[in-house]
């Protein structure tokens, strides 16, 4: 195996966790490189479901798992993860995990902002899930974070929470007219729990190229999806960081020249959770089957996708976005009671049809997908095990994705569990 990176290609929940577990068993080293506790990765191990949100899925294979630079970190939701991942019997040891020195530290402050960012904005809110993601990334750009190599110069960390909530209160108690924080409470919860993340604190690009070295496999694990990236997605119902391949090498240290493949997760059909535009979602009773045998809900909000039929407009944005070297298809199953399938290969707008991902909201918010129909399987796939005994219309279907995107299918899963995995074209 070489190292691999796996994005989200639409908005997320795109079923990233199952395949990273599963890619996990042929690599050594798995590694986070972007977001935070807003995402979420769900995964079924022997009936048994496992939620994670910081924790690269490797863990559940046992292999070292790294959190890379890229990612913002709220140290008492990881110590939570960690303590709920050993009483699973999962290995979340310092052993077993690293966070990178240069990660930044979501603080109490951080979460506080947030909420009262999205009370203040009310119907124009963004959607966030209010953990202090965005305001994080915003210290970071601003050279106002905290790292965890802070916590290690405990002089320092102290003097930089002191002259950064002078700040936030000030905009706490002045704009959003709420409550404001104490800065000795916010230093003494940090230090509180300090003596337990110190054992987890490394240079984690340091040695992730070590192993490279030395003949490491390396899996690099995206969250969210191409089109909640902060650049290229829709701006501005996106996250905070750059979910894109390209920014596995900038959030975990590792040079670009040493990613060998970029594989692309896509969900049979699109969904979305939170606001923001959606060309291809569905209002109807097709939307709402969908939404019922899919069990759409969010792994880390529980709130409930949003779901539409498979929009190419996106999957080829991605496709050219992350250099695609493969795509898997999850979630097939969900489709197989229904008669027919379409597929959104274009928008209409003003007259013209587009094939391109506009940069526009208002244009997004009233483009007409153009739609393909094609004849529905009405088989049960869930049990199948190989390709080739999967339905003729069903291979019609994927064969269509995989024209249209220009990028081959490597994978199909057609349930939640590992075994509900058909590997297509093996590249691992």
């Amino acid at each position: 195996m070489s190292n691999i990176v796996v994005v989200g290609t639409q908005w997320g929940d795109e079923g990233k966790g199952k395949i990273v577990d599963l890619l996990s068993e042929y690599s050594d080293y798995v590694v986070r490189f972007q977001g935070g506790n807003n995402a979420g990765h769900t995964m079924v191990v022997n009936g048994k479901t496992i939620i994670s949100h910081l924790v690269p899925s490797g863990i559940l294979q046992k292999k070292k798992c790294f959190i890379g630079n890229g990612v913002v970190v709220d140290p008492f939701v990881l110590l939570d993860e960690i303590d709920y991942l050993m009483a699973n019997n999962v290995d979340a040891s310092p052993e077993m995990l690293k966070i990178s020195d240069r990660a930044h530290i979501i603080m109490p402050y951080h979460k506080q902002i947030d909420s009262a960012r999205e009370i203040k904005k009310g119907d124009k809110k963004i959607g966030t899930t209010g953990r202090g993601i965005g305001p994080c990334y915003e210290d970071r750009a601003t050279r106002r974070g905290i790292r965890f190599a802070d916590l290690l110069e405990l002089d320092l960390f102290e003097e930089k929470v002191r002259m950064i909530m002078d700040e936030k209160n000030f905009y706490l108690k002045n704009y959003f007219n709420t409550e404001t924080l104490d800065p000795e409470d916010v230093i003494e919860q940090i230090l509180a729990i300090k003596d337990r993340l110190i054992p987890y604190i490394a240079d984690v690009s340091v040695i992730l190229n070590k192993g490279i070295d030395d003949g490491k496999n390396v899996l690099f694990e995206g969250a969210q999806g191409t089109h909640l990236d902060i650049e290229h997605g829709t701006y501005p119902f996106v996250t905070s960081s750059s979910t894109v391949s390209g920014n596995a090498a900038c959030g975990s240290g590792v040079g670009p020249c040493k990613l060998n493949q970029i594989i692309g997760i896509v969900k049979a059909y699109t969904t979305r959770v939170g606001s923001g535009p959606f060309p291809t979602e569905l209002f109807d009773e097709v939307g709402d089957a969908i939404q019922k045998k899919g069990a759409e809900f969010g792994a880390t909000t529980g709130r409930k996708r949003r779901c539409g039929w498979l929009d190419m407009v996106i999957l080829k944005n991605a496709a050219r976005l992350n250099s695609l070297t493969g795509l898997v298809i999850t979630k097939l199953d969900v489709l197989d009671e229904l008669d027919e399938l379409k597929i959104c290969t274009g928008y209409q707008y003003n007259g013209e049809v587009m094939d391109a991902f506009p940069p526009s909201i208002k244009v997004l918010e009233n483009c007409t997908p153009v739609y393909e129909t094609h004849p529905g399987w009405k088989q049960t796939t869930s049990h199948l095990t190989d390709y080739e005994d999967f339905p003729d219309n069903a291979k019609k279907y994927l064969a269509r994705v995989e024209e249209l995107s220009g990028v081959s299918i490597k994978i199909v899963s057609v349930g939640p569990g590992r075994e509900a995995t058909i590997i297509k074209d093996k590249f691992f």
